[in-house]
């Protein structure tokens, strides 16, 4: 009955893989999932697209592989080859593989570069020795190509079609790499314990392995901080749809930085700061509220 409601098999496949994809997101994600929801149809399905595939990649090199019985070798092995496999479907617009598939259609039609998606990978290849001792150069080269890129893969998919200035598009890039990169560290501050704990990681320069003192923690919320401003300076700019969207995520994550701005930093080290669903409730209805519009037509 499918395919009778679709033009192709093609248009079947990747119907099915748009499915996977969602289904993702939805498994192992609250605040993004949740600020998707906002999207037009087929934004969200390639939002999701990009989420699913980074999440792949996490699984890799974040302990399921592992838990797997894959050893070092074998985790970057696969690692390598979902990065072959992924750049040869954005090439030629089919996988195997349903989540790679999804987003090399994603990737196509947006216009995502190559680059975007080796910065991503070189990154997500960094956690499979141990991360600890970073240097300020290492640290921001790490937080690009694991969360700036994934920003400006969005920011692809939300221009897509559309027709802006260069001066909009390049503020636009700005505010999405930003954003992405605010998600990040604050990921990275809620999960203090259990990166150190679990995986042996200590992402901050400036702190020894599995330590945070409340002057660093000061320092790093000022960072996330000066993010979630430039994020914010771009919001008009966006396109309706996107805007909502990407306002509920910031307004999620700017309240979960407040929220860590309160946590002394020894709690860091054995809990996990979340937002509760009163809260979440009160920044969705915020976030639904007429927006400034900017330039994008």
């Amino acid at each position: 009955m499918r395919r009778t409601a679709l033009s192709s098999h093609l248009e079947l496949y990747s119907h099915t893989a748009q499915a996977a994809s969602s289904r993702v997101i939805r498994e192992y994600s609250t605040s993004f999932g949740l600020a998707t929801s906002l999207l037009p149809a087929a934004t969200r399905s390639s939002i999701r697209s990009i989420y699913a595939l980074v999440r792949v990649a996490d699984e890799i090199v974040d302990g399921t592989a592992e838990e797997a019985g894959l050893d070092g070798e074998s985790r970057k092995q696969v690692l390598d080859a979902l990065e072959e496999e992924t750049l040869t479907a954005l090439q030629h617009g089919f996988s195997a593989n349903l989540i790679v598939h999804c987003f090399a259609v994603t990737g196509r039609a947006a216009g995502i570069e190559e680059a975007l998606i080796n910065a991503f990978f070189r990154s997500m290849r960094r956690d499979l020795t141990p991360v600890v001792s970073l240097s300020e150069e290492q640290y921001r080269t790490y937080v690009h190509g694991s969360a700036e890129t994934v920003g400006l893969m969005c920011l692809r998919v939300f221009l897509q079609g559309l027709q802006v200035s260069q001066e909009e598009r390049e503020r636009m890039e700005i505010g999405a790499a930003h954003l992405g990169a605010a998600f990040q560290k604050i990921n990275f501050l809620r999960d203090f314990a259990e990166d150190f704990q679990q995986l042996g990681r200590t992402y901050f320069p400036g702190t020894c392995p599995g330590v945070l003192g409340e002057h660093r923690k000061t320092e790093i919320i000022a960072d996330i901080d000066a993010d979630l401003t430039a994020a914010r300076r771009a919001l008009p700019l966006l396109p309706p749809g996107p805007r909502r969207a990407t306002a509920l995520a910031t307004g999620l994550f700017g309240e979960l930085n407040e929220r860590l701005r309160r946590t002394p930093a020894a709690d860091l080290h054995r809990i996990r700061v979340s937002v509760p669903k009163r809260v979440k409730a009160r920044i969705i209805a915020a976030a639904l509220l007429p927006m400034p519009s900017g330039a994008v037509r």
